[in-house]
């Protein structure tokens, strides 16, 4: 074997730090906001929130290592396989999924509880991005537009049936950010944005499920409804309001620790944190996700290819929009959507996922041509 002729092995240590050290920011405030219902964790009480998140986060960082190694174009010919069992799944689903909060959006494999969803997050960036890179000369064409459309839009209507607005809306994001980063002729991502705004709040306001009407009614006037839907909205206005710049204390916060707060380990985690950690515990939660998103587009900015390129704009665009949702929920500035806090709420299939596609942004750096050894 001819050693020149292998890629160099480049792997990205500040994008693993910020990933991990988003993972043991939310390990804690698991812990935290899990303590008055569930107590210490031990080694033995596996279904604790924290033992399980650390199990997951195991998995998902051997997922990271495990994909870092492999070659990132052997993604390619699977894409298409990949897509339709992701699609398969969230159609059984519908079928015979788990259903919490008025949601069916969980199977059970082996015990454990998968959220498809997540999954097709991963197979729909890389389903577009090898088809965008394969017709990258035809991307004037009406055919190619529209079908880069229906790869995204047979999942999220999928996801929307759940229902599953949140993640629905996540989907149009990455395929916003794929098809701009691609060069699909303005004019036509323009007339689809433009249709979407028309049709979707119609289609949203009849076919929104009655709890889903009661989110919105709530996110305008949570007084409304003080000690029912709109409880959780207040608590948690309190909660980050109450935090001031350094917080309460780890594991003080009376808003956590009282159980004022409800899903304080998923949808609201981000007010755990503000309301123990203040202000200043919020900037590190923040610049560590900036850190990440700053690799993440780094990638996109030094691959080899167009496949490669546009798995990475993927990427950062469904982390940055979740943040952003997740974030927005907390502090009222968007409707409750139950989208998680990538790599910080509790979730097993969120973590691992996300994991696996740092993974395969670490491939991408690692097998890039243009790099190897002279």
């Amino acid at each position: 074997m001819n050693l020149r002729k292998l890629p160099s092995r480049e792997f990205d240590p500040f994008m693993l730090l910020a990933a991990m050290g988003l993972v043991v920011y939310g390990a804690l405030l698991i812990y935290s906001g899990s303590l008055s219902n569930y107590g210490e964790p031990s080694l033995s009480a596996l279904s604790h929130p924290v033992m399980r998140q650390v199990m997951f986060a195991i998995l998902g960082l051997a997922a990271l290592l495990g994909a870092s190694r492999l070659d990132y174009r052997l993604l390619a010919p699977l894409s298409l396989s990949m897509y339709v069992v992701s699609l398969a799944m969230l159609a059984y689903v519908l079928f015979a999924g788990e259903t919490e909060y008025g949601s069916s959006r969980w199977i059970t494999i082996g015990g454990t509880q998968i959220q498809p969803s997540e999954i097709a997050k991963i197979t729909t960036v890389i389903l577009l991005a090898k088809f965008l890179a394969d017709n990258e000369n035809n991307l004037n064409s009406p055919r190619v537009f529209a079908t880069s459309l229906a790869i995204a839009g047979l999942p999220a209507i999928l996801v929307l049936l759940e229902p599953d607005l949140g993640s629905a809306m996540v989907f149009g994001a990455l395929w916003l950010a794929i098809v701009v980063i691609a060069g699909v002729r303005p004019l036509f991502i323009t007339g689809a944005l433009l249709a979407t705004a028309i049709v979707a709040p119609l289609a949203l306001w009849q076919l929104a499920h009655g709890y889903q009407l009661k989110r919105l009614e709530v996110w305008i006037d949570p007084e409304s409804d003080p000690t029912g839907a709109g409880f959780n909205i207040l608590q948690a206005e309190v909660s980050i309001g109450s935090g001031g710049m350094w917080g309460k204390g780890f594991t003080e916060g009376s808003q956590t620790q009282l159980d004022y707060l409800r899903t304080q380990t998923t949808d609201y985690v981000f007010s755990v944190g503000a309301e123990e950690l203040g202000f200043a515990g919020a900037m590190v939660l923040f610049g560590l996700f900036i850190l990440l998103l700053f690799r993440c587009v780094r990638v996109a900015g030094v691959a080899d290819d167009a496949f490669g390129r546009l798995i990475a704009v993927g990427i950062a665009s469904f982390i940055l929009f979740q943040v952003f949702v997740n974030i927005a929920v907390n502090i009222r500035l968007l409707p409750v959507t139950g989208v998680p806090l990538p790599l910080v709420s509790a979730g097993g299939s969120s973590l691992v996922t996300i994991l696996a596609a740092i993974g395969i942004l670490q491939s991408i750096l690692g097998h890039r041509r243009k790099r190897r050894r002279v």
